[in-house]
């Protein structure tokens, strides 16, 4: 994020209200907004990020006044202003939006009315090479044509019975110890790229909520992370290998990974940086959310029950963690009961024929 001469973020200055009293303002593209807190505090920086989607939303009106009605550019800003988009979560929105408007910048003045499903169809068989990516167009589109059902643009949805890829795999891979040594091979104890694996393994966190620790959340031996995601509040404790390297940076940035400039990094700049150096290390297959899957696989590993891995991750959905905490009850009792097996057998006066002999 861009930082101002005034020492504030982009978009902000210092002045002083009808009370005299000095306060951060925010203006940009005639929208203005006091924001208070302390600059760069996480609550100062969620009333920022509140003031600007208010910006954005002054667009979105003006942009709504430019579009044709029954096109997909009218659909996308009646659906950015419904209830259904508003009660999202702002990394949802996000997201979501992303999508729509990648699609909008080739398809927003077609009319709705002539959208089929072959259409569809083609651009979803258009993305073979990148089949997620197509699956989640494919989500976005059935989703946003609904709405359209719902709010009598179109008499029916179009992506009804359109076919996505089938999923062959568990998504982001997962990292393997191996592949951590390779990447602190490259990337010794110490250094900013180690850091930047060490705060998602060790507390099990997503990007976007690494991208925003800072030393404020830093309390004693714990961190405190409130999930962008799901808005669920955790305190981990640190690991000691953590602690320690936390112990060697001076406090001279609020966030604990800071760019070059001694700046936070934004989520796109926080995984660009990550990407490169995986790919310094030669793993180009592993992102930093496949150290996420990696810390639950630790976890479960190591005896943790399904609550116990909860309370690092922070997962909400049940299969999400039973699915590693199955996998390592799996290999755990598969080894007790193979010890079983061969204390019966030693146990036994003529033990099993070994094997590549034969019984006489």
């Amino acid at each position: 994020m861009l930082k101002t001469k005034s020492g504030l973020p982009k978009h902000c200055s210092w002045n002083y209200d009808r009370h005299g009293k000095r306060r951060v303002r925010f203006r940009h593209g005639g929208f203005s907004t006091y924001i208070a807190g302390t600059p760069w505090s996480e609550d100062f920086m969620r009333r920022y990020a509140a003031a600007l989607d208010g910006q954005k939303e002054r667009a979105a009106k003006i942009i709504a006044e430019r579009t044709t009605p029954g096109t997909f550019n009218a659909l996308a800003v009646s659906y950015y202003r419904s209830p259904e988009f508003r009660s999202l979560k702002p990394i949802s929105q996000r997201n979501r939006r992303n999508v729509i408007e990648r699609f909008r910048r080739e398809y927003g003045d077609d009319p709705l009315l002539r959208l089929r499903r072959d259409h569809i169809q083609g651009l979803i068989e258009a993305k073979a090479n990148t089949p997620a990516a197509g699956n989640v167009l494919l989500k976005t589109l059935h989703m946003l044509l609904n709405y359209a059902v719902f709010v009598g643009m179109i008499p029916h949805n179009p992506a009804m019975g359109v076919r996505g890829y089938r999923s062959k795999g568990d998504g982001h891979h997962t990292w393997t110890e191996s592949e951590v040594f390779q990447y602190i091979e490259r990337h010794p104890f110490g250094t900013k790229a180690w850091l930047a694996l060490a705060l998602p393994l060790f507390t099990g966190q997503r990007l976007g909520d690494v991208a925003q620790m800072g030393w404020q959340h830093v309390r004693g031996d714990a961190i405190a992370v409130r999930q962008e995601k799901t808005d669920t509040p955790l305190v981990i404790p640190l690991h000691p290998d953590l602690a320690r390297a936390l112990g060697m940076i001076p406090r001279t940035n609020l966030a604990l990974i800071a760019t070059d400039r001694g700046l936070p990094f934004t989520v796109g700049g926080l995984s660009n940086y990550f990407r490169q150096r995986c790919n310094e290390a030669g793993l180009r297959q592993c992102s930093m959310h496949g150290l996420r899957k990696l810390a639950a696989t630790r976890l479960a590993n190591a005896g943790c029950t399904f609550d116990q891995v909860k309370a690092i991750t922070g997962h909400k959905s049940a299969s999400e963690v039973l699915r590693y905490t199955r996998a390592a009850d799996q290999e755990r009792l598969a080894r007790q009961a193979m010890a079983i097996q061969i204390k019966a057998e030693q146990d036994l006066s003529n033990p099993p024929i070994p094997v590549g002999q034969k019984a006489g």
